[in-house]
């Protein structure tokens, strides 16, 4: 039965910028918990976990990400190979890489390629999909799956469906078609086109074989680059060369829309890629104003709205109808539904300023654990610290500043020179300029403390990390 199970690949690529200010590259929204209390990549675990269908999971991610997903993993209870990529080259790279690796464990083992940051409502009618889907591609075809359009959407790309083709679902694609206005994309529906939903699943020798057809340099470099594969901890890590030698193109534009092999299995999977604010809240429940409401908000004289704000932000919309309003510790964003398309433009602009907003958040996650920014002025700097049970830090030192630690819960371990001690709640400890130290969290609860950095420089970059487990040095 093993030799018959689907191989999910998971792409956890991409920075999500018109989700900004929850989703930034320092964390973007395929971890970050939109639609529940689960991430949108945790959300896709769930839906491979029947193990008489899904084989042991390949997760492809940039290795900035590598200790998020390893941990959103760790909740979840899955084991996956972890593979990173050590720039970003789209889709048709990762596909390539993908089937490289399926076809290492079975020349013609079926891979299902899954994007981390879709939701699917119905996981029952995927696996049924996924079987149909199977039967196409194991005679050869590369088969995506085409949604059931359920509006006149702008923002998906569509596929015109053709004749059935024999002993299942599937059937033929006679195009792929860009993101339409507003009157084309009704004109699609009526004519039952499909929205392309970016999901596939293919045998990997046929795979392969496409690429290598129509994209030589893409195939030539993930071969290499899958052959100097090297372990990385608990992760597989793709070498930069020849792996940056890849074009930067789409599994769309590179294979899709160009191979004689593909098919399109239509389905009602109450998809949606939350690629925007107003697509949120299409997914999230309504109140009967038509309001979503994440977070302590208050509506008043407000309609088809969405507002969502962090825990400790009070936000009050008041007299507005389709607006989306999203407040975080360190910015908020105030825009009408029908343009929440153009936050990305404004994360470009951000940037532009050298606004550290744009893509870095308050809280900045650490194989360790975090650390979360308070205050910050001249000469000094507040942080709150969170330890996950049984880690350590790295041993390290700075040259420009001092540090003052507060436990506040938990037991702390902390080394400073040649010196160990422990430090319970409500004790504290002094790191001189240029010491030696190192903080660990030996009990079986997270350890918080609070931060006091002082000095003529407070840059993350004045850390020199002299032993470290995490292979950072």
């Amino acid at each position: 039965m093993s030799g018959e199970l689907l191989i999910p690949v998971i792409m956890c690529g991409g920075a999500g910028t018109r989700l900004w200010p929850v989703s930034r590259e320092s964390m973007p929204k395929q971890f970050v918990p939109l639609i529940d209390e689960r991430s949108t990549f945790q959300q896709v675990l769930g839906r491979i976990a029947n193990t008489d269908l899904f084989d042991r999971p390949i997760v492809i991610t940039h290795s900035d990400f590598r200790f998020i997903a390893a941990e959103q993993l760790r909740q979840c209870d899955v084991e996956a190979d972890i593979v990173l990529e050590p720039s970003r080259r789209d889709s048709a790279m990762a596909v390539a890489v993908a089937a490289e690796l399926a076809g290492k464990r079975r020349p013609q083992a079926c891979v299902l390629v899954l994007a981390a940051d879709h939701v699917v409502r119905n996981a029952e009618a995927l696996e049924n999909a996924c079987r149909e889907a199977a039967k196409a591609a194991a005679a050869g075809l590369i088969v995506t799956f085409g949604i059931t359009p359920t509006y006149p959407a702008t923002s998906y790309g569509y596929i015109r469906p053709g004749a059935k083709l024999d002993g299942g679902a599937a059937l033929a694609i006679d195009a792929f078609v860009e993101k339409p206005d507003a009157q084309t994309a009704g004109a699609y529906i009526a004519e039952h086109f499909l929205w392309n939903s970016g999901n596939f699943l293919f045998r990997a020798d046929v795979m392969l074989d496409e690429v290598a057809r129509f994209e030589p340099d893409i195939a030539a470099a993930a071969k290499s680059a899958v052959d100097g594969i090297k372990n990385d901890l608990d992760f597989l890590r793709l070498p930069a060369e020849p792996f940056t030698r890849a074009p930067k193109k789409s599994i769309d534009y590179a294979v899709m829309e160009r191979t004689a092999r593909a098919a399109v299995v239509p389905v009602d999977l109450g998809w949606s890629d939350v690629g925007s604010w107003n697509s949120v809240w299409d997914v999230l429940p309504h109140d009967r104003e038509g309001n979503v409401a994440v977070g302590p908000v208050v509506f008043r004289n407000t309609r088809n709205s969405l507002a969502r704000s962090d825990d400790n932000i009070v936000t009050a919309v008041v007299g507005l109808d389709n607006v989306v309003v999203v407040a975080t510790s360190d910015a908020v964003l105030v825009t009408s539904r029908d343009r929440a398309e153009e936050v990305k433009a404004v994360v470009e602009q951000l940037k532009a300023q050298n606004r550290p907003q744009a893509d870095q958040h308050l809280r900045v996650y650490r194989p360790w654990g975090y650390y979360q920014g308070i205050d910050i002025g001249a000469r000094y700097q507040v942080k709150r610290i969170v330890v996950k049970p049984q880690a350590t830090l790295s041993l390290q030192k700075h040259f420009h500043r001092a540090e003052h630690w507060v436990v506040v819960r938990g037991t702390a371990e902390i080394v400073v020179g040649t010196e160990t001690r422990t430090v319970h709640e409500n004790e504290s400890v002094y790191i001189p300029i240029g010491s030696l130290h190192r903080l660990g969290n030996p009990g079986k609860i997270p350890l918080e403390l609070i931060e006091v950095q002082v000095g003529s420089y407070l840059a993350e970059d004045d850390i020199v990390r002299v032993t470290d487990q995490y292979g950072r040095t």
